[in-house]
């Protein structure tokens, strides 16, 4: 079976978001993220990408985004597929395989 090519997008930061109490970092959200599809999809063509918001962001969209997050709009981390937000602040997995799932994503 053939996938759609999907872009998965990270945003984040070092430190905890606020209002995200208990949760894991953003980074950690990254790998964990990245992990869990990995082992669910084995045959994906998932293309990951953890994004610094503290950090100069060369990409337009992608510091638009930053930007909106910085003015309070989203909490960190937020996860984007294929430039649609899936999940924001506590990532939870049901909502990303659903997404992926949508794409023609199957176990």
């Amino acid at each position: 079976m053939s996938f759609q090519s999907l872009n998965i997008e990270v945003f984040g930061a070092d430190v905890v978001c606020a209002s995200c109490v208990n949760a894991p970092s953003s980074k950690d959200t990254y790998e964990w993220l990245q992990a869990a599809i990995d082992r669910k999809f084995p045959n994906h063509q998932v293309t990951f990408s953890y994004i610094d918001i503290e950090k100069p962001i060369e990409n337009e969209r992608q510091q638009l985004i930053a930007n909106r997050i910085a003015d309070d709009e989203f909490f960190y981390p937020l996860v984007m597929i294929n430039d649609e937000m899936i999940g924001e602040g506590y990532i939870q997995l049901k909502p990303i395989y659903a997404a992926l799932e949508k794409y023609g994503y199957t176990e």
